[in-house]
């Protein structure tokens, strides 16, 4: 739905014409039918007010099929970082650095996910899968914040893991709670700078039509190959901020992982070595399942590839769900807890 303009500009001009009383009607004629012509040019001009999504056009046989997958994994993602949370925040022997991140990365993943994926099981069965201007621009602004928070919040778990492993005599002086609330504190602001940035260069894009996304939620890259004007120094400039949060925040998690596989190089049993190990295998699973699509979507250009629809529904629902998955399966102290927890539960 796109707004027009009405024939109000069209009378004043006719009325500021009329007020010439010095040249001839020829003339007044001349400059009417001119004054007509350039705004009606300008009317055709028009302004999106909403955006529909394509990207799933099922067949009735596999609708449902698609819905119900997508709502498991929704179910899944729900009730699996939820009982992290409560787990971690009812046994006191996970009070610590490590859990607390952990906690916060769940909360992290339910906000991130329920951004985009209950709008898009609703849309599963409507008939125009629609979003107005600003909705789409609310979920591109709460997408980018929760995304950018999440991509610092790995690189604070990853600088834990390097201080429990490398320096684990200082480790409960170095990660005290004070740096803890601090660094979580450092990546909400940095989440809120990001996605305002992001946010803004966008809606200074005028849209005009098309208005069809090729996706099932509202990101900058689709966004932008819909602006009716030349993009290339907003693309460069958008590129260049994601690719500082997701570069940035990825070399820092490899630099702290360079130095944990150096120290275990250096612990001289099996054992140590695979226990030092599985404290970060499920870190590093988590954070290669996220990074991954995250550089392959926004440190390029805004073109279209074919791989991009499944990247994006991986990183956007798929990789959050394994996130609980990943580190209640790999984690023994995150099982037995749960053990507990819901033991205590169903008595």
């Amino acid at each position: 739905m796109w707004h027009s303009c009405t024939l109000h500009s069209l009378t004043i001009n006719f009325e500021a014409l009329d007020s010439f009383d010095n040249i001839s009607d020829d003339q007044v004629d001349t400059k009417k039918s001119s004054s007509m012509k350039s705004t009606v040019e300008a009317c055709n001009i028009t302004e999106v007010t909403e955006f529909v999504f394509v990207i799933f056009a099922f067949n009735p046989s596999l609708q449902y099929f698609a819905f119900s997958v997508f709502l498991l994994a929704y179910i899944l993602l729900l009730i699996g970082n939820i009982l992290i949370m409560l787990t971690i925040r009812a046994d006191y022997r996970l009070h610590n650095p490590m859990y607390f991140f952990l906690c916060k990365l769940s909360l992290i993943d339910l906000c991130y996910s329920s951004v985009t994926v209950p709008k898009m099981l609703i849309d599963f069965f409507s008939e125009r899968k629609t979003i107005s201007f600003n909705g789409c621009i609310a979920q591109l602004y709460f997408f980018h914040f929760f995304a950018c928070v999440e991509c610092f919040l790995f690189t604070a778990m990853a600088y834990d893991r390097y201080v429990a492993i490398c320096k684990p005599l200082q480790y409960s002086t170095i990660m005290s709670k004070q740096l803890c609330l601090w660094m979580v504190a450092a990546t909400w602001a940095i989440g809120f700078v990001h996605s305002n940035i992001q946010t803004t260069l966008t809606m200074g894009l005028p849209f005009c039509g098309p208005n069809e996304i090729n996706s099932f939620f509202c990101d900058v890259p689709p966004l932008i190959r819909l602006a009716c004007t030349d993009t290339t120094m907003i693309d460069a400039m958008i590129v260049a901020n994601s690719g500082i949060v997701s570069l940035g925040c990825f070399l820092s998690v490899l630099i702290s992982y360079i130095g944990i596989a150096k120290a275990i190089f250096k612990i001289r049993t099996v054992e140590g070595r695979r226990k030092a190990f599985s404290t970060c295998a499920s870190h590093l699973t988590v954070v290669t399942f996220f990074f991954g699509p995250c550089v392959f979507i926004y440190m390029r250009p805004s073109k279209t590839f074919q791989a991009d629809e499944v990247v994006t529904i991986f990183y956007t629902v798929i990789a959050p769900m394994l996130n609980p998955v990943i580190y209640t399966l790999r984690n023994k102290e995150m099982k037995t807890s749960i053990k507990k927890f819901w033991g205590r539960r169903t008595k």
